[in-house]
């Protein structure tokens, strides 16, 4: 039998302020009658002494301080979960929005999780398949890797997060599913993701969380934790390999700023709570593989960068936190190239782990220095040519400054529904090389320049 409490003494925005409590906790959920009989939700945020101070999910319009009554349910949130979930979409706290039936759950599952004991982890390797050459063979993505995409405003970073969904896939047919989670996000982009999913197949192996720009910021906080405990279940209980995609961190950060405002909590940096590191820690440390377990999760969160500052709390410490960053160019999206990835700011640092014999292919690492090294000779002769002009640049200097132009687009600038291979991407990095002599390949072994390079050689003399 719960106990109700009618001792609310204020309401500040979506918080009240409880008095006379015993034994709430924080976290637990919070049941609050209102006197028409309708009942709201909320949660623990701060508890003083016999003081509760309570986050309302729905806002705190209709709150009657005097008649009012609270209920404490002794439990966080939880989300059932069942294998049911794949191919179903639901809202930011986890309840169907595709017309579907109720989930009958196999578990229930606290949304806050565990975090993986790092003696219990095992370090992160194999490769993900996303059929975007910039990404599989310049920063290529590994099964449990934590890999964000630091875009900016009017970027098309929500294009490319439905691309990832849509395309990624683990070459060694194991079994493998997304779970996306979007906060933040306009009724207009929720549909976009939805006919996306469906329209391609995608959906079946796929679990959605969407949370409208509407909705209240503590479902906003709730999301992504939603999302990742789906993700654990199907990743260490069915043994899947699962891609997390959470697209806007950027919105989830600004929720907790919200939150951390009506608190009244004493800001950090640009206003953000001085816990962001270790909030944003609790999310991203979530991915990862165990020792002993077959599934993993690899996480792939994306924000939005204000004003395209990299020294933003926001994309500064998850930088500290995740292993590398794909960086979306403004100039090459003015340029019409799709994805517009700046290669050059971009990195992976678990790259070497997934790449070469029995994961990618043997050349890998090598096309990949000699790719990276030529293009950013070629945009040095680029810029070299806007100060003196194209005549002070030698023969090779123009090689060099052509390559870079084919190489932004074809090789980067590949299109939103062009689904490479791990081979026709290396394959084409081969084709592109190809109009260098052997002596400018310092970066790839000779064997496989023998083993690789005649047939593109010969292809380009036919083609002249």
């Amino acid at each position: 039998m719960y106990k109700e409490y009618t001792t609310i003494t204020e309401v500040a925005g979506p918080l009240l302020l409880v008095e006379g409590v015993e034994g709430a906790t924080y976290e637990e959920l919070v049941q609050i009658t209102l006197p028409d009989n309708s009942t709201r939700r909320g949660k623990v945020l701060e508890i003083d002494y016999d003081k509760a101070l309570v986050q309302l999910f729905e806002g705190a319009s209709g709150v009657d301080v005097q008649q009012s009554r609270v209920r404490f349910l002794g439990k966080g949130i939880e989300l059932n979960v069942a294998i049911d979930m794949m191919g179903r979409v639901f809202d930011g706290t986890g309840r169907p929005i595709d017309d579907g039936p109720e989930i009958i759950p196999e578990d229930k599952k606290d949304i806050n999780g565990s975090p993986i004991n790092p003696y219990a982890r095992e370090f992160p390797r194999e490769f993900i398949q996303t059929g975007i050459s910039a990404i599989d063979g310049l920063n290529t993505l590994v099964r449990g890797q934590k890999l964000p995409i630091f875009s900016g405003s009017g970027l098309p970073h929500n294009r490319l997060a439905a691309q990832i969904a849509r395309q990624a896939k683990v070459i060694t047919g194991e079994q493998f599913a997304v779970v996306f989670g979007a906060m933040g996000i306009t009724f207009e982009e929720a549909q976009f993701f939805q006919d996306e999913f469906k329209k391609t197949g995608a959906i079946e192996r796929a679990v959605l969380f969407l949370n409208l720009a509407d909705d209240p910021a503590i479902e906003r906080i709730s999301t992504p934790r939603m999302a990742l405990t789906t993700a654990e279940y199907l990743a260490f209980e069915k043994n899947m390999h699962i891609l997390v995609i959470l697209t806007d961190m950027t919105n989830y950060c600004e929720a907790l700023r919200e939150v951390s405002a009506a608190r009244k909590e004493i800001p950090g940096r640009r206003g953000y709570p001085g816990y962001l590191y270790t909030d944003l820690a609790t999310i991203y440390e979530r991915a990862g593989r165990i020792h002993g377990r077959d599934g993993s999760i690899t996480l792939i969160p994306i924000l939005t960068m204000p004003e395209d500052d990299k020294t933003h709390p926001i994309p500064d410490l998850t930088g500290y936190i995740t292993e590398g960053q794909i960086v979306l160019s403004r100039t090459m999206h003015r340029s019409g190239i799709y994805p517009p990835i700046d290669v050059q700011q971009s990195l992976s640092r678990l790259r070497q782990k997934g790449i070469g014999p029995e994961r990618t292919r043997e050349d890998h690492d090598d096309l990949f220095s000699q790719l990276y090294a030529a293009y950013a000779r070629g945009v040095q002769a680029r810029e070299l040519s806007v100060i003196l002009g194209e005549a002070a640049l030698t023969e090779m200097d123009k090689k060099y400054y052509n390559f870079a132009e084919i190489f932004e687009q074809v090789y980067i600038g590949q299109g939103e529904y062009t689904d490479r291979s791990i081979d026709e991407t290396l394959d084409l990095s081969w084709e592109l090389l190809s109009v260098f002599p052997n002596r400018e390949l310092k970066r790839i072994s000779k064997k496989f320049i023998e083993k690789y390079m005649s047939k593109f050689r010969e292809k380009a003399v036919a083609s002249e």
